[in-house]
């Protein structure tokens, strides 16, 4: 698929406004404007165009935001060292964070790391319980995959409860952990975890690390054409997929009763698979609710999967909509299979973009999955897709895109251009976030790893010309 160039917002994003005035100006001639070309009214430009509107800053690697459930209006920001911020209904960003599990993470790589505090979520019922639930990467257990290799770290659930006489504050020693996870290696964690409209929790999981998915820690799965597997196997680990539990249904936690393995082979935890690293997903607060998940690629492509109960979504059988080499990351196979041991069809994705290292061209690093639009104040995007791209050549050079969620096969997308910036954003784009309005914000930073002070979060809006 080649990547579109066309631009909505700044010059570009003009493009509605001037449609609907040259309609008016046809409508007046259609009625009786004098055909004397000295009394045609010139073009009337648009006031307003789209451009990113600093929040908050002064954070070190934000990768994304969340609305709590509640009636403060405080948004939280997930600032990969650990700490979660408060930014007020006032845009004040508070000085004390609302938690800090910093003490209890593994230590991080400041010049590049995938581990750290990697989601949030509130509990539904947050402004009555006051619960919240967190993925982090804790040190390791001993011992590891295999003889001779440790464990890099422990993908780690937990939930929180805030404070009953502050509620800018987690109350202090309430965490309660719901689910260890073994990790081989620091990358693919996956990370993000969302409450979905059946009121379960459900989280993302990486294939392991390393690359090709292979490496101590990868399994064998039933594709004996790539060595490695724990994308599609569903019975040894739980790496490799979209996990979907009951919070209030058990202790820790139980299991929903249509998850597609409970009752026959496979971890009962498991709502999709066959992923690589999903690192950021969303639900529609709007339409159907539909679970969009963006899963970064290897070296060829990218990819966004709008996921379904049961679904087996490719990695590494595939790589997009390409049939992956696990011996060769920048060879295609000619062929590769459509369904998998269980008769499950392998799901292609809705978006595929060229990743940076694809020999036949392409500007992506990894794609980061976004959230549809459903805000009011610019219509422009009423219910299309946002996402974007971290960066085009590990330099901070993030780009924000959008797409029409509709159709079958594959979705054009176009890029969103800003009225401040030309072309990129300026930053690493790290994640998305999603007010209750359905307003649209990004979090970014100029460091490619967790280090400095230079992330900031913007939120997506019009603005006078």
């Amino acid at each position: 698929m080649e990547n579109s160039t066309k631009h909505l917002g700044g010059a570009g994003g003009k493009l509605v406004h001037s449609v609907k005035y040259i309609l008016i100006f046809l409508l007046l001639w259609v009625v009786g404007c004098s055909d004397d070309d000295d009394n045609v009214p010139p073009p009337v430009e648009p006031t307003q165009s789209i451009d990113l509107v600093l929040v908050a800053e002064n954070m070190v690697s934000p990768i994304g935001l969340m609305p709590s459930p509640d009636d403060t209006g405080n948004l939280y920001v997930i600032d990969q060292i650990g700490k979660v911020w408060v930014i007020d209904d006032s845009g004040n960003l508070l000085e004390e964070p609302f938690l800090d599990v910093g003490p209890m993470m593994v230590t991080l790589d400041p010049g590049y790391d995938e581990r750290g505090l990697l989601g949030l979520a509130f509990h539904p019922d947050y402004s009555s319980n006051g619960r919240l639930f967190v993925y982090y990467t804790a040190p390791p257990i001993a011992g590891g995959p295999e003889e001779g290799e440790m464990w890099d770290n422990t993908s780690r659930i937990s939930e929180f409860t805030v404070s009953g006489s502050n509620p800018n504050q987690v109350q202090a020693g309430s965490e309660k952990i719901i689910l260890d996870i073994n990790q081989p290696q620091f990358n693919h964690e996956g990370g993000t975890i969302a409450f979905g409209p059946d009121g379960y929790l459900y989280i993302s999981i990486g294939d392991g690390g390393a690359s090709n998915d292979v490496a101590p820690g990868h399994v064998e799965d039933w594709y004996d054409v790539n060595a490695g597997g724990n994308g599609q196997d569903v019975e040894s680990n739980l790496l490799g997929n979209i996990l979907r539990i009951d919070v209030d249904g058990g202790d820790p936690y139980g299991i929903p009763g249509d998850n597609p393995f409970v009752d026959s082979d496979g971890r009962d935890e498991i709502y999709a698979y066959g992923f690589r690293n999903p690192f950021r997903f969303s639900f529609d607060m709007g339409g159907d609710h539909r679970l969009f998940v963006g899963d970064a690629g290897q070296n060829l492509w990218e990819e966004i999967s709008v996921v379904e109960n049961g679904g087996n979504y490719g990695w590494n059988v595939k790589e997009g909509t390409h049939c992956f080499d696990a011996s060769n990351n920048e060879n295609v196979l000619e062929s590769c299979p459509d369904v998998d041991v269980l008769g499950n069809e392998l799901i292609d994705p809705v978006i595929e973009m060229s990743n940076a290292n694809n020999p036949a061209g392409g500007s992506t690093v990894t794609i980061i999955g976004g959230y549809v639009y459903r805000g009011t104040a610019i219509p422009e995007l009423s219910g299309q897709y946002l996402f974007g791209s971290f960066s085009q050549d590990f330099e901070p050079t993030g780009e924000v895109f959008f797409a029409n969620p509709s159709g079958a096969g594959l979705w054009d997308f176009e890029e969103l251009e800003f009225k401040s910036t030309s072309g990129d954003i300026g930053y690493y784009l790290k994640g998305f976030g999603q007010d209750l309005d359905g307003e649209i914000y990004i979090a970014v930073s100029s460091m490619l790893g967790p280090d400095g002070n230079t992330g900031k979060i913007f939120k997506i809006s019009l603005v006078d010309d």
